[in-house]
C-alpha cells in the first residue's frame, strides 16, 4: 500500500529540465557552486555578485518553440528548430580575480547555448521569472571564456572563466527532461 502511494505522489508532481547541480574543479579563489531560486526577486547583470563563485538558476521550463531559435554552441545547423521542447537556464560568474574551471549539471540534455548578446536578448522571452535582469547589453561570453558540452554526457556544460567585469552571462537550453514526460 506505501509503495503505491508513493508511485501516484511521484506521478502527480509536476517535474521540469533543472539544473542539479555543480562544481569547481579548478580555481585560485574561493568559489563553489551556488544554485539560486528563481522564484525569489534578486537581480543578476553587470557585477550584482562579485565572487568567486559559479551561479545557475532556472528560467522557463518545457516550453514549445512557435518559431526556431539560434545558438551560439550546439546542433550544426545553430538553430534549434520550431516545435521543440525546451527548458531555460541562466548560467553566470562574474569572479573578482583569479582563473576557474567547472561545469553544471542538467537533468536533460543540452540543446545549445546563447553565448552572445544577440542571441541571448532574442531568447529573453524563455526567461519569465521574477529575476531582474540588468545591463543585458553586457550579457554574453568576455574574451578568452569558454563554455562547451561535455563530449561524454550531454546533461553537463563546461565553463573557464578568468576574472573581470561586468562577468559572464549565458542562457542554456535543455530538452524536456524524463521525468516531465510523464
Amino acid at each position: 500500500m506505501r509503495i503505491i502511494l508513493v508511485a501516484v505522489i511521484t506521478l502527480a508532481t509536476p517535474a521540469f529540465a533543472t539544473v542539479t547541480g555543480g562544481h569547481i574543479v579548478q580555481q585560485n579563489g574561493q568559489g563553489g557552486f551556488v544554485k539560486l531560486d528563481a522564484e525569489r526577486s534578486f537581480a543578476v547583470g553587470y557585477d550584482t555578485f562579485d565572487d568567486d563563485n559559479l551561479y545557475a538558476f532556472d528560467e522557463d521550463q518545457n516550453i514549445v518553440l512557435r518559431e526556431p531559435i539560434r545558438v551560439d554552441i550546439g546542433p550544426d545547423t545553430g538553430v534549434i528548430p520550431m516545435g521543440t521542447t525546451v527548458a531555460s537556464h541562466y548560467v553566470f560568474f562574474d569572479s573578482l580575480d583569479g582563473f576557474q574551471i567547472g561545469f553544471v549539471d542538467f537533468d536533460a540534455p543540452i540543446l545549445g547555448i546563447a553565448a552572445f548578446q544577440e542571441t541571448m536578448a532574442a531568447t529573453d522571452f524563455l526567461a519569465n521569472t521574477k529575476v531582474e535582469y540588468i545591463s543585458v547589453e553586457l550579457r554574453g561570453l568576455e574574451r578568452g571564456d569558454e563554455v562547451w558540452i561535455d563530449e561524454g554526457d550531454p546533461h553537463r556544460l563546461w565553463v573557464s572563466w578568468a576574472g573581470s567585469s561586468p562577468g559572464d552571462y549565458i542562457r542554456v537550453f535543455t530538452a524536456r527532461s524524463a521525468a516531465a514526460m510523464m
